[in-house]
Parts: structure tokens; C-alpha cells; sequence
């Protein structure tokens, strides 16, 4: 590492060469993938419990109660796949930390401090998306779903069929989460203002169903569960960057440092 010189008073950064950037990007993969794959072999023993947990709110609306396997390995695989990605969802925390380990020795003091807030607050926002798409999104979607089914129609859905629904949806509700994340960031940098940002709520607001619209089924239950959560998180997002981004006056007051 190498040091800068810099003006009186102004913080010092360390530097490195791009190897010792390499180096430290590999160690922290392999954490981020060592703790995976500790969660899954310790969850491994459970994968039949887990998938009948995760198949809960479909199997409640389904005829019989009962789903279905089309292929002859998908009883074997499907429990198997379904556990590797509640390990990775489990396990998101150190993913997240060990990001913020590689990023933080580039940023100031007090960088850092805004930093590590919204880190704790991005870890929160994706459990309570997936949450909210385990305990509101699938009930109302299957229920739907299996309700509007034509007379003479049985319902019987593919298990590996669905772990993909629930995989995109899953995925979709936790990234839409983020929200407020993204809004601070982009205010954090520069990138725009909060000002800014509330004059553009009418486009956000549309631009939430058409998001809804790629990253969910057809059907306007899941888009409307997906684009009303996300304006509200925009909503907070501005909230928070009024906290966390800082001051004009301040930016203005590093810039004539």
C-alpha cells in the first residue's frame, strides 16, 4: 500500500495496485462462498421440511393439497435447489458484509458512517421483501390463480415449475426492496437531489407498474403488489437521503478545502 500526500487536515487514503485488489477480491468470494455453502449442508438435512414450508400457501389452494413431479429426478433435485437458494438468502448478510469489507478502505470517515447505516438498513429491506412476498404476495396470487381456473380445469402444478415461479418472485420482491437504498445512493453521490426526486414521483409511480409488469406474472394482483410497495419504498428512499446524503452547504464546504 502506498500513501498520498494530501493537504493539512484532509483524510489520507490508502491505495493499492490492481493485483492487491485482485487478491483481496478473491478472498472475499471465497467467504462469501464459504458461508453459503456451510448454510446449505447445515440446512441439507432439512430440504424436504424446508420445501414443504416454502409450498405452503400454494399446496392450502390446491385441489387435494397436493403438487405434482413430471420429471423423474425433479423429487430429488427440486428440495435440493430450493435448500441452495434459502442458504443464499440466509446467508446474504456476510454477502453484503464481505461487499462492504472490499469497498470501505476507499472511503472517508465519514463516508463510512453513512455507509454502514444503509449496509444494516439493505440487509433488513431484503428479508422484509421476501416477507411480504411469502405471506401476502403468494397467498392472494395463488388464491387467484386457482380460483379463476375454467370449470373442468384440475389444478395441478409441477414442482419444478414451481420453484421458478417463486425463485423470480422472491428475487423481484427483495431487489424492489431496495428502494430506498438506491434513492439514498444516488442522492449521496450527486447523481440528483431530493428535490429532484420529488418532482418525479407521477413517472416513478408509472414507471412501478411497468417494472411490475416484466418482473411478474400476467396478471394485475402481482403487478399491483409489486408497484405499490415500490413507490412507497421511493417515498421512504427520499425520506432517508434528507438524513443520510449530505447537506449542499456541507458538499460546497469539502469542495473549497
Amino acid at each position: 500500500m502506498t500513501e498520498k500526500k494530501t493537504p493539512e487536515g484532509e483524510e489520507e487514503l490508502a491505495e493499492g495496485s490492481l493485483l492487491s485488489h485482485l487478491v483481496e477480491l478473491r478472498s472475499r468470494l471465497l467467504k462469501v462462498s464459504a458461508a453459503v455453502v456451510v448454510v446449505f449442508v447445515g440446512l441439507l438435512p432439512f430440504a424436504r421440511r424446508i420445501f414443504e414450508i416454502v409450498s405452503a400457501p400454494l399446496v392450502k389452494v390446491l385441489p387435494g393439497g397436493r403438487m405434482i413431479a413430471t420429471e423423474v429426478a425433479s423429487p430429488l433435485l427440486t428440495p435440493f435447489k430450493l435448500t441452495f437458494f434459502v442458504a443464499l438468502f440466509i446467508a446474504m448478510p456476510i454477502v453484503l458484509y464481505q461487499l462492504w469489507a472490499f469497498v470501505a478502505p476507499g472511503l472517508y470517515k465519514k463516508e463510512k458512517s453513512f455507509a454502514f447505516p444503509l449496509l444494516g438498513s439493505s440487509i433488513l429491506l431484503f428479508y422484509a421483501g421476501i416477507a411480504f412476498a411469502y405471506f401476502v404476495v403468494f397467498p392472494l396470487i395463488f388464491g387467484f390463480m386457482t380460483a379463476v381456473a375454467p370449470d373442468g380445469v384440475e389444478v395441478m402444478t409441477d414442482i419444478s415449475s414451481y420453484l421458478s415461479f417463486i425463485t423470480l418472485i422472491v428475487l423481484a420482491f427483495g431487489l424492489a426492496f431496495e428502494v430506498p437504498i438506491a434513492t439514498v445512493l444516488i442522492v449521496w453521490t450527486g447523481l440528483t437531489t431530493t428535490e429532484k426526486l420529488a418532482k418525479a414521483r407521477p413517472y416513478v409511480f408509472l414507471g412501478a407498474f411497468v417494472v411490475g409488469m416484466f418482473l411478474t406474472p400476467p396478471d394485475i394482483i402481482s403487478q399491483t403488489l409489486l408497484a405499490v410497495p415500490v413507490y412507497l419504498l421511493y417515498e421512504l428512499g427520499i425520506i432517508m437521503s434528507r438524513f443520510f446524503a449530505p447537506r449542499r452547504d456541507e458538499k460546497d464546504n469539502e469542495d473549497d478545502v
